[in-house]
Parts: C-alpha cells; structure tokens; sequence
C-alpha cells in the first residue's frame, strides 16, 4: 500500500527500531526513509520481483511461520498482544462491533501501528494485513463518510459512480492505517426476504458484474499503485443471494447452470479486474458448505476463473463445518484442502495453530498446500507495499469524513432516489411551499445508514456526524419556519402544501434482517400514514429501507413514492430530488413484489409485480417529439467473436466477444445469430429477443458505450449443442 510517498528502511532494520519507539502511534513510525542496504536479505528488496521476493521470503520461513501467515484474529481477542508476534500471525480484524476508545480516525491509526509494530518484531518481520467490513464508507469509524449501501448505488446503473466511491473509501479507509477492506458483495440477492438483500447491487448478475469497478476504486488500477491502494474482497463465494426461502447462511438449491449462469458472473468480472481476496459464504450449495467445497473454490475460482490472490473464511465459518461449536482438525483439514488460504479463526487462535500444525505435521494438509496459500497472502502484502510502507500514511488521516468525500456520497445518494409514483406531478416540491414532515427516519442518522453503521446490526439515533432527510430539507427551502415536523403526525390539518413521510425499516444486518413472515410497514409507520392520509393533505411518502417493502394495499392513498434505500449520512441527496435540484434518474436494481406471497420474484419469472425491474420515473422536462428528426445513421462497425465456457449433457454454457473494429465510438450494440435448435436458459449483460430460432442480444444500459477497438462481452446458458455459430454484430 502507498502510505507514504517515499520508501522505509529494510523491515528487519525498522523491526529493531521498533523497541525504541513508542506505541502511542506516533506521527507515521520511525526515522527518516533510508534506501535499502547492500547487506539486505532478497526479499526485502524492492527492486526484485514480487514473485522473487516471495520465494525467497518462503524458502527462510519456518513451519509455525507459515501457519501463523494461515491466521486471522479478532483485534480484540489478542490478548496480550505480544501474542501477534509469538504465534506468527499474519492477519488481524476488527469485527462488526469491534471498536477502539474514543472511536475516530486518529485512535484508530494508532491501533493499527501499535499493531503493525508487534508484527515486525519476529524474526522476518513479516508485516500483518489488517482486514474490517468497510462496506459503506469505512462504516466503524465514527465521523466517516457513510455511502449509501450497494441497493442503492445498484440503482444508479454508474459504475464510474462506483469507482469514485470505491476511491474515496480506499483514502479513509489508509487513513486510518488499514489496508484490506470485506468488500464489495458480489451477491446476486434473488429473494427480498434476505437480511442481506441491501448488501447486493441487485438482483441480476449484470448490475453486480458492472459494480466491480468498486475493486478498481478500492485498489487502484494495480494493487499498491498510487497513494491508499487498499486490498479489495469479493465476496460472498458463491450463491448466497440465492438460498431457498432467503435464509441467510442458508442452502442455495439450484443447477450448476443456474449457479454459474446467475451467481458467478459477478465474481469473473472481479477477477477480471485483479481482486485481490475472496471470501467464502457461510451458505451452501445443494447441502455442501461453501467452505468445504474443493470444486467450487480450487477447481472453478482458482482453476477456471484463474484467481491468483487469496481465499479468506468468513467469520467462523470453518468452525461451523461439523455443526457444532469448537474447532476439529477435521474441520480445518477439510477447509484448507478445499482451497481456504486465511482462515478468519477469529478468537481461539492459539487451539486453532495447534491443530493446524498437527494436521500438516501428520501429511493431511500437504506442505505445497500451506506453501501455495503463504505465496498467495505474501504476494499481496508485498503488492501492498507493506513491507516498504508498513505503518499509517498520517497525510490521510484528516481526509477521514472529509467534505470532499461527503459531497460524494451526496452525489451517489441524489443518484440512487428511485421514483415510483408521481401523481399529478406533486414532486418536485416547491421551495417556498408549507411543509409537514414525519416519521420515525426523517431525523435518524442511524435509519437511514442501516445495518454496518458504527456497529455490525447498527442502530436508530445520532450513531455518527451526517445530515438527516429533515435537516436536508430545511436547508433547502427558502424558509424553514414553514417546515413543521413531528415524528408521529401529530398536528397536522389542511393548511400544509404536502406532507412528507420519512418511513421504513430499522437497522439490521445478517441473520437478524431475515423477515419469514410480513414484508409491510411497521405500527408505528402506519399510525402515523393514517394521521396524514386523514388530513387530506397530499402524501409524499420517502421509503427509507434495505429492500422493497410489501406496500401495494397503502400505495393509492399516497401522491409520490420515492425509494431512498438506505442512504448514509448525506440525507441532503434526498432532498436535492425532492425539490428537484435534481431530477430522479435511479432505476428499480431488484423487482418490486405486489405482495410478500410472490417472494422470491426476479425478472422474467412470469410473475406480476408492482414494479418491474429497471422501473424509475423521472420529472417532466417538458420536451416533446423531435419535430425535425435525424435520419438514421448506417450501423457502426463491429465484430462478435463465440466461445464455448463449457459445456454438459445437454446443453453449455457460453460467452460472446463484441469489439468495435470501426473508427468512431459506439453508443450500443446488438449481436444476432442462428441458435440451430438451441434454447437460450439465461443470459447476463444483455437484454435477449428470439425469433424464428434466432436470437438477437442488446446491449446494457452500463455496456453499450465503446471506443474504438474497445471490447465487451455477454454471456448465455443454452439447452442443445453450441454447434458453430457466425455472429453478426451491429453498432450505433
């Protein structure tokens, strides 16, 4: 990671040092940069490759050194933390509710020197990699920018949108010192009752697939290049968006077909991109456990994907192989010969090490298994720089909530706002209009950031610095005395222009978020409906929620309904489309259901909903048709190029090249071929048509745009043979 702009002293050297400094995390930790000696050891040696540096690195480990590389533990559980150092281990989190005192920016980068200190102080002095659930904004810390979660930046259909956030929570995630963020979720969330659903960009594998440009604002275009390079996570490996009945760490029951056809597009686009980690699901496919699944992780990721960085565990996970609680050798045998190079223990590290040891003592995990994953995590970390730059580049520090950032975020949430009813065009509001506003989230920072807020279920209140949707609207009218708000309704009559409902859920995450049963509004929400539907006053109702909510029988007694997801701490997004500063553009990145009984309900399952996916209206700009319009431009050059990925009994699955061989840019794009008696089972990053045995496919709205000699591509499952098509592809 570039921490700092010039390079360290050779770790052994700055390891010696480190007894001499502090560790109240001073200032970015140790004397002045000095180049690197003739004397210094090949791996500490910048110049070389990392693939050299590695191999040498690993040629002078010990067994207990590479299995403590193996190794990652809850920050709070080392206790003493010399215990980092003595037991070689080679990654520390903070979980979910894992903290420091007093929470900010500063307290944090001080820990994770401390930290890093300890680490250097071994024999090789093998820089830690620090991993937290920055998946909002560098959501532990209190005073950063909260981003609005991936529900909502999925419903902006803008991965250079993606990117820049991705960018701006790389810069306050490094400052704070960490270098390794669990993020972004990959998952493709096909059923709504899931507690994760808002961790998923949506509900196809196009919108999740064009969303990894999030790895690329996270890392950089290579990992460690520029300044706050952080390392980036795929995760959750594989299918747990698609559980049966949307149970979270449940059983994902479906055909290879449909698993590589809707789940694992998102994770070959990360690749693709160079992610550095992957972390596994807890849930299961067809009742074997993800953890345990060698097919899955060393034969498809590693093999046929070709993923080059490191499988992390999640939380636990490998302990949960057997059922029961408590680590078994059998558990970790299983985990590691299935592929798992980082095992996220979190806290019973030192019976975890023992039995590893054991394990790979007595053959059972092989020796060229422990030494491919210590190569995997070793590349990464000196990718990172880390044994160049091992502690916090302070530069970054104050960047932590900065305006900057939060402009951002304000930005990404105005983009995010999905209209879905605008009767009698009641939005935008007026500025000079009298206003009541109510509800339980128009002035909660903590509802409208949700679950991974400064905790790992979050919580209602003022859980960190941010703009409330109340305080946004204020600031936008010309006159904020005609703003009248209470919670619950109460006081409103006839003499108010709207009234504005800021109604949803509360925090949640994993496994508490799980809603079985009712999908609809709370009491107290619809309490507070009826005092403002009774007053006949129209109704702007701002859904503040993780997922769609089951709303249909409320809707006709509502003027506008606006999904504002789980925006963050720039409540101020909501308003610049209230008041329409900007105009709505989102787009519906799941399908919203009629009613709960339809769940799970995906596009194109022959289901009626209430709104379909990619719904989202928009402001009446008062254009109308074109009255002299242009002809028709003669189609743009392009080229299809088809490739079997695999294939089966029955059918395959394949993947088709567009490239733009003409001198001009591309705006769009469509393919078209004879399917020679095929049938077409799915298809990802395009929208597909069949006639008379032929199929055409058009681009995305994300993938329709391409430069001169720029490619795409879009990929299908069939049921027949492939045979030998000869595309045909035309350009706009």
């Amino acid at each position: 990671m570039s921490r700092s702009p010039l390079p360290r002293r050779p770790v052994l050297v700055a390891a010696l040092c480190a007894v001499a400094l502090s560790l109240t995390g001073q200032a970015t930790a140790g004397p002045p940069p000095e180049p690197v000696s003739a004397t210094a050891l090949p791996y500490q040696d910048p110049s070389l490759p990392v693939a050299d540096r590695v191999a040498d690195l690993l040629s002078r480990m010990t067994v207990d050194d590479k299995i403590g590389q193996m190794a990652q533990i809850e920050k709070d559980a080392l206790v003493p933390q010399s215990d980092l150092a003595t037991y070689r281990i080679g990654s520390v989190l903070s979980g979910g509710d894992s903290t420091v005192s007093p929470n900010n920016a500063q307290t944090w980068a001080d820990t994770y020197d401390s930290l890093q200190r300890t680490a250097l102080g071994t024999p090789l002095g093998i820089p830690m990699i620090y991993g937290i659930d920055a998946v909002h904004g560098h959501n532990a810390v209190r005073g950063a920018t909260i981003f609005p979660h991936n529900i909502g930046l999925g419903a902006t259909r803008d991965p250079a949108l993606v990117q820049r956030v991705g960018r701006a929570v790389a810069q306050e995630v490094a400052g704070t010192g960490i270098d390794w963020s669990f993020a972004p979720c990959l998952c493709v969330a096909r059923n709504d009752r899931w507690g994760r659903t808002y961790e998923s960009f949506g509900e196809t594998p196009e919108v999740p697939g064009a969303m990894t440009t999030f790895v690329t604002g996270l890392q950089g275009e290579t990992l460690g290049s520029g300044p706050a390079s952080v390392l980036a996570t795929a995760k959750h490996y594989l299918g747990d968006g698609g559980t049966t009945g949307g149970v979270d760490q449940g059983d994902t029951q479906v055909s290879e077909a449909e698993l590589r056809a809707v789940h694992l597009p998102p994770f070959r686009e990360a690749v693709r991109r160079g992610v550095g980690s992957v972390m596994l699901s807890y849930s299961s496919w067809n009742g074997v456990k993800s953890h345990a699944h060698k097919y899955l992780v060393t034969d498809v990721l590693k093999g046929e994907l070709g993923f080059t960085g490191f499988v992390v565990s999640d939380w636990a996970a490998v302990d949960q192989l057997d059922g029961q609680s408590g680590f078994t050798a059998a558990e970790i045998t299983t985990a590691v010969n299935a592929g798992v190079d980082m095992v996220m223990v979190p806290h019973d590290y030192k019976k975890f090490l023992s039995l590893l040891r054991g394990e790979v003592s007595a053959g059972r995990i092989p020796m060229a298994r422990v030494d491919d994953a210590n190569r995997r995590i070793l590349t990464k970390k000196f990718q990172l720089g880390l044994f160049e730059r091992p502690y916090t580049d302070r530069s970054l520090t104050p960047g932590v909530g900065s305006a900057e950032h939060r402009a951002l975020a304000r930005e990404a949430v105005r983009a995010s706002q999905v209209l879905l009813k605008n009767d009698g065009g009641v939005l935008p509001l007026a500025k000079n209009a009298r206003l009541f506003v109510a509800g339980k989230s128009a002035d909660d920072i903590g509802n409208q950031s949700g679950g991974w807020t400064v905790g790992w279920q979050g919580r209602s209140g003022a859980v960190t610095e941010g703009t409330t949707v109340l305080q946004g609207i204020r600031a936008a009218v010309t006159d904020p005395s005609r703003v009248t708000y209470d919670r619950y309704g109460n006081g409103i009559d006839g003499s108010y222009t709207a009234a504005v409902a800021v109604v949803g859920e509360t925090p949640y995450a994993e496994m508490r978020g799980d809603r079985p049963g009712g999908m609809g509004l709370d009491q107290e929400d619809l309490q507070t409906l009826a005092r403002l539907e009774a007053s006949g006053v129209p109704v702007v109702v701002v859904l503040v929620s993780g997922r769609p909510l089951d709303i249909a029988g409320r809707l006709p007694a509502w003027k506008a309904l606006l999904a504002a997801w789980l925006p963050g701490t720039e409540g101020d997004g909501v308003s610049d489309v209230l008041f329409g500063d900007h105009a709505p553009t989102g787009k519906l990145p799941v399908t919203w259901m009629s009613s709960a009984s339809q769940q799970p309900i995906n596009q194109g399952d022959g289901k009626t909903p209430l709104f379909p996916y990619g719904y989202g209206l928009t402001y009446d700009t008062g254009t109308g048709p074109d009255p002299d319009p242009e002809p028709t431009p003669a189609p743009k050059a392009c080229t299809a190029q088809f490739r079997v990925a695999s294939s089966w009994s029955g059918g395959y699955q394949a993947e088709m090249t567009v490239k733009n061989t003409g001198t001009s840019p591309l705006t769009g794009w469509s393919v078209a071929w004879d399917l020679g008696g095929a049938t077409v089972t799915s298809l990802w990053n395009g929208s597909l048509t069949v006639s008379q045995g032929r199929a055409t496919v058009r681009n995305t709205a994300h993938n329709g745009a391409l430069s001169p000699g720029a490619t795409t591509s879009f990929g299908f499952t069939a049921n027949g043979t492939a045979g030998t098509p000869a595309p045909q592809c035309a350009g706009s």
